[in-house]
């Protein structure tokens, strides 16, 4: 059998992206990236959408031409309907291979549908191409963290271990980040590195907010190595992961949960009251049921577990679709 010609569409969202991208990488295959660009239309509901190129702009469509590929991987809603098109399209069998659920209308219409396990209940139950996950597919592999801590150990190589890596995250469309959190995630994190002689390597994003993130500056105690998003340099993310002999994430980032999870490290899920939406904290049953964290109480106890990504599982289920 000749070698399929992939399509990844990557939609602009990185977290979104990474999802995709991920189960391109397990499936071990070459693969064309083809970027999503998304106009005002986008918004739109699917049921709307339909099977178009609704919502993505002038050279997003001139892209979608051919050759035609023999499977596309996708992730996120708004990917769905450029997925359904190119199989209307393309005149010969294309596998679509979704992440996230995709709209009722044409769900049929792939072949194999990766559904987070917390993230939403199909009336009547699951169709027969669907595949149910824990967490979210991402790109983190033991290889690419040795390769990330080795990159970045000589910088924090002067503070003390055992590592507590923070990752931080931070408002949602949902839920506010507010400061009161912030010092509180602060007093206690650096609370238990004190307790064991450790240190904190801790990491802001694009969410966390200029207020929240001056707070945590001023109340994280040292020894600490504190990475601001957007005020320059390395992101060290890759390399905190592949130190870390413990990490506490903050509970409203699904990706960052699933991505700590990929870490032989202890795992502490932060989620005061109010700060996830309900499917969140679905999650975070799932994987303290399952043995992947811990919740967070300020007390530091290893714990092994082994690593997650559901992009293992979908890569191999979409291989059988292939052969």
């Amino acid at each position: 059998m000749s070698t399929p010609v992939i399509w990844v569409l990557r939609d602009n969202r990185p977290g979104t992206a990474a999802q995709a991208l991920g189960v391109a990488d397990a499936l071990g295959l070459p693969y064309i990236e083809q970027p999503l660009v998304y106009d005002g239309l986008a918004k739109l509901p699917n049921v709307l959408r339909g099977a178009s190129l609704i919502g993505v702009d002038a050279d997003t469509k001139a892209r979608m031409a051919p050759p035609w590929p023999d499977v596309v991987i996708a992730a996120g809603r708004r990917a769905a309907p450029v997925a359904r098109w190119i199989k209307a399209h393309a005149g010969k069998r294309v596998v679509l291979a979704h992440i996230m659920h995709p709209g009722r209308r044409g769900a049929e219409e792939f072949d194999l549908i990766a559904l987070p396990q917390h993230d939403c209940v199909v009336p009547g139950g699951d169709a027969p191409n669907v595949l149910r996950i824990i967490g979210a597919p991402h790109r983190i592999t033991a290889a690419k963290l040795s390769a990330a801590a080795g990159a970045w150990r000589e910088a924090v190589s002067g503070l003390p271990r055992p590592y507590i890596a923070l990752l931080i995250g931070g408002a949602t469309r949902q839920r506010p980040f507010p400061a009161d959190t912030a010092k509180d995630l602060a007093a206690k994190v650096g609370a238990m590195a004190r307790s064991v002689g450790g240190s904190v390597l801790a990491l802001t994003s694009r969410r966390t907010g200029a207020d929240a993130e001056a707070i945590l500056a001023r109340e994280l105690s040292e020894p600490r190595y504190l990475f601001q998003w957007g005020k320059g340099g390395d992101n060290p993310y890759l390399g905190f992961l592949g130190l870390a002999d413990a990490i506490v994430v903050t509970g409203d980032s699904v990706s960052m949960c699933s991505e700590a999870c990929a870490t032989p490290a202890t795992v502490y899920i932060y989620a005061p009251p109010g700060l996830a939406v309900p499917k969140h904290e679905r999650l975070h049953r799932d994987l303290i049921a399952l043995g992947y964290v811990r919740a967070f109480d300020g007390a530091y106890a290893q714990a092994a577990h082994p690593p997650l990504n559901a992009a293992t599982d979908v890569a191999a289920a979409l291989a059988k679709l292939i052969a």
